[in-house]
């Protein structure tokens, strides 16, 4: 597992992440973002090409050095500065009210203790900035629930995250306040793995 977690998982997420499909999605959460971003679980960088132009430089914070070498080539082209910052979210080498906002996408379900990655997120943005996220997670409706319980074990060797996170329960227990949070089944997406959470939240 240690090969396929570390070299070929981050490769799998770079192509399977990459598509338009995605990109419509990056769109609509980098909307908004301002001046200096701290981003968690940077991936390999897709969002980078989605940043309005309000955005001032990105902080990159991403514990796969795959996943950041994959990056190099869009953070070669990226119109902003990009500084890799770190590589554990529930840690952040940051002071208190540093950023103006941040951005998540498809991380929490792979973070150990996504509710101290959060509390953190929190910390280091100014009071009134705005968390972006999306996530895929917990779905409503009981009989997808079972499902995604059943798929966890191996969608976390596969796939690195859990099927079932509770995301509108983990931001509701964070020091961040909801400001919109949409849900969703996307489309050609098996609904264990489809369902998204997409929205803001303010520290």
């Amino acid at each position: 597992m240690g090969v396929y977690s570390r070299h070929l998982r981050p490769r799998l997420h770079d192509r399977q992440l990459g598509t338009a499909a995605f990109g419509l999605v990056r769109d609509r959460v980098c909307a908004g973002l301002t001046g200096d971003v701290l981003e968690i679980g940077f991936g390999s960088g897709h969002n980078l090409p989605h940043l309005p132009p309000e955005v001032t430089g990105v902080w990159a914070v991403e514990p796969s050095a795959t996943a950041v070498q994959l990056s190099r080539a869009r953070r070669d082209a990226s119109p902003v500065p990009v500084v890799l910052a770190g590589d554990d979210a529930q840690s952040l080498p940051f002071p208190d009210d540093r950023f103006d906002s941040a951005l998540c996408t498809w991380v929490l379900c792979g973070v150990p203790d996504a509710g101290r990655a959060l509390a953190e997120v929190a910390r280091v943005l100014r009071p009134g900035a705005a968390l972006h996220l999306v996530e895929h997670g917990l779905s409503p409706d009981p009989a997808v629930q079972r499902w995604q319980r059943r798929g966890n074990r191996v969608n976390r060797v596969l796939a690195g995250c859990r099927l079932d996170t509770d995301v509108a329960r983990l931001l509701a227990a964070s020091p961040l306040t909801v400001a919109e949070l949409r849900t969703r089944y996307e489309e050609g997406v098996p609904r264990p793995a489809g369902y998204l959470y997409e929205g803001r939240a303010t520290a």
